[in-house]
């Protein structure tokens, strides 16, 4: 069983609709006990750093996720799901994530280095690099394309960990691995033959 964790951020629906296309059992919850149990669990978001920290405070859930992290077993985040994973985020400052993985959440600048003008939020597809070794990423062509929305990216610490790149106006590291954790800032679910791949990756692992 696959535990998708709800602290009311939006999009969970649609991951949950991507796993039962795929033939998962799913549970929607903020269970400790139905989440610590799975065999899997998602933390999936759209919305605000800050807000979310604070639902997942309110609902009980943050010693919980970093237990389920810490078991061993497979686990994802996506979009929110992956910055809430590191210590603290620009759009939120004083507020601290989960602090599962190490790095700086980042606002996309407006303007590159290239001196390009960019929109803020990124929204739409865009394609990635992806690092050879990653499982999550097993069996995908280098430069695919996913789907995006998002102002804030991963500037990770250990570049070891990331398991695909992308370029807009800066070079964005939009999935990590570590160990049973992984990581996409794009959405899977949204990202059509491509992401129905990732996530039957990580229901494989």
């Amino acid at each position: 069983m696959i535990a998708i964790i709800d602290y009311d951020a939006g999009n969970i629906r649609s991951v949950e609709k991507a796993l039962l296309y795929l033939g998962q059992e799913v549970k929607l919850t903020r269970n400790p006990e139905e989440i610590l149990g799975a065999d899997r669990a998602i933390l999936p978001g759209v919305g605000s750093f800050g807000d979310a920290m604070e639902k997942i405070r309110g609902y009980g859930l943050e010693e919980v996720i970093r237990e389920f992290a810490a078991s061993g077993k497979p686990f994802l985040g996506i979009c929110l799901g992956l910055q809430l994973l590191f210590p603290e985020s620009e759009e939120s400052p004083g507020v601290k994530g989960l602090s599962i993985l190490h790095g700086k959440i980042r606002r996309i600048p407006e303007k590159g280095p290239d001196g390009v003008e960019r929109k803020v939020p990124q929204i739409g597809w865009n394609d990635i690099s992806i690092n050879p070794d990653s499982r999550l990423f097993r069996g995908i062509e280098d430069k695919s394309y996913v789907y995006f929305v998002h102002s804030y990216y991963l500037d990770a610490e250990n570049k070891a960990e990331v398991a695909a790149t992308t370029e807009y106006g800066v070079t964005i590291d939009c999935s990590v691995e570590s160990g049973n954790v992984f990581a996409c800032q794009f959405h899977p679910e949204k990202s059509s033959d491509t992401g129905l791949m990732i996530l039957k990756n990580f229901i494989e692992i």
